[in-house]
């Protein structure tokens, strides 16, 4: 029996996967606790410990990658044969991103579910990702369409979830942490976000969104506290100008905080 279009699709994007080490869900359970900001600067932490790294962007109403990344007027090449370039990013990241094929800025991707799904298997069928160590997506926050497409079409995915302290926030990420060990992924842990502030004025740490939510959170569920990234004026200019905070900022407390993350990360799955 010749093999049909969704088979040849499906067969591609577990040709492509093979080539792929290790494959991070990012995401969250609430919108606003800049799980965007952490998946980029762990790209990026990733990228400048040595290892090829990839990120896709399956935030397809939202996409910001590209932007927090210094190439928002870029676009991807597409070969004679269908296959589509990555843009290389000048933290040396490979992306790929819907930012890349809208018209301009400012147009909206208005879709239903079944779309979304159909554009993240392109993305995964007829990229070429080449050898990569590491391959991150960055998904929009909840449980719907575009994390549960990844979990479904990529095999052997861990899952790190992003939420910051306060008590509204914990309870939407205690649900994406259920999500994930619903769909059997491995969670390596979840980050603390926005963990504090430290006054620039008088140097006293100031809890804006309280504290320990995602410690409890985690210590209750039985899934590893990676880091806190505390909150730094310089995370949100680095999401503006293009370069990640590690790369930029690499002496601040949130650097360290994302340079601990990578070590755990490459620590729990192995080199």
């Amino acid at each position: 029996m010749a093999a049909t279009g969704l088979d040849k699709e499906q067969a591609q994007v577990e040709e492509n996967l093979r080539r792929i080490r290790h494959r991070l869900l990012v995401f969250s359970g609430k919108g606003g606790v800049g799980e965007s900001t952490v998946a980029v600067n762990i790209a990026a932490g990733l990228a400048q410990a040595g290892w090829k790294v990839g990120v896709l962007d399956v935030d397809i109403h939202g996409p910001d990658v590209a932007k927090m990344l210094g190439v928002e007027d870029r676009r991807m090449d597409v070969s004679a044969e269908g296959r589509i370039t990555p843009v290389e990013t000048p933290s040396g990241i490979s992306l790929v991103s819907m930012a890349f094929l809208l018209q301009d800025r400012d147009t909206p991707v208005v879709w239903r579910g079944p779309l979304k799904m159909k554009i993240i298997k392109q993305f995964l069928a007829d990229v070429d990702w080449e050898d990569m160590d590491w391959l991150i997506f960055d998904s929009p926050p909840g449980t719907g369409d575009e994390p549960l497409t990844v979990a479904q079409l990529v095999t052997a995915t861990s899952a790190l979830v992003v939420t910051t302290p306060q008590g509204l926030a914990v309870l939407d990420t205690r649900k994406a942490v259920k999500f994930a060990q619903m769909l059997k992924l491995k969670v390596l842990g979840v980050v603390e976000n926005m963990s504090g502030l430290s006054c620039p004025y008088c140097g006293k740490h100031i809890d804006l969104f309280k504290t320990g939510g995602g410690e409890a959170m985690a210590r209750e569920l039985l899934v590893p506290l990676l880091a806190k990234v505390p909150i730094d004026p310089a995370v949100v200019d680095s999401g503006d100008s293009g370069t990640p905070f590690v790369v930029g900022q690499p002496d601040s407390e949130a650097s360290a905080a994302v340079r601990m993350i990578v070590e755990r990360l490459v620590e729990m799955e192995g080199e």
